[in-house]
C-alpha cells in the first residue's frame, strides 16, 4: 500500500527533473535522489535527526564540503554522510548549492548504492 505521507522537501529534487538519469526512490521513509546510478541526496521530512537534507558522501570528503558550506555537519546517526537540518537558517541556500553540485557531477558528492539483497532462496529446487 503506498504511503499517503508527503515529503515537504521533495522540491529540492525539482532541479533534477530534466536529467534523464534522475530517479527518486523511497529510503528509510525519506526520498532519495539518484543520478547516473549514484545516490546523491536524501530529503528527510520526519522527526529529528531525520528532518533535513542528507548529503551522500564519504568521510574523506567532509572537510572540503564543510569548508564550502559551514552549515553542513556529520549526520548524528549516519556519520558517513553530511546533513543540514531543515531548521538551519542556511537550509535553502545549502540545498540549492548541493543540487548545483549534483548537476555538475561534483566528485565530493555521490556514492555507489549498495546492491539490494535478494529474497531468500527457495528451500527446494524448482522443477
Amino acid at each position: 500500500m503506498p504511503s499517503t505521507i508527503r515529503n515537504s522537501l521533495v522540491w529540492i529534487f525539482d532541479a533534477f527533473e530534466r536529467d534523464a538519469t534522475y530517479v527518486r526512490k523511497r529510503m528509510f521513509g525519506c526520498d532519495a535522489a539518484y543520478v547516473e546510478g549514484l545516490l546523491w541526496l536524501v530529503a528527510a521530512d520526519r522527526e529529528a535527526p531525520w528532518n533535513g537534507l542528507l548529503v551522500c558522501t564519504s568521510q574523506e570528503r567532509h572537510a572540503a564540503l564543510i569548508d564550502d558550506m559551514p552549515a553542513l555537519r556529520p549526520h548524528p546517526v549516519l556519520g558517513k554522510w553530511l546533513y543540514v537540518p531543515q531548521d538551519d537558517p542556511a537550509f535553502e541556500t545549502v540545498a540549492e548549492r548541493l543540487t548545483a553540485l549534483v548537476l555538475a557531477r561534483d566528485s565530493r558528492v555521490g556514492v555507489e548504492p549498495k546492491p539490494r539483497r535478494r529474497g531468500r532462496k527457495p528451500l527446494l529446487p524448482r522443477t
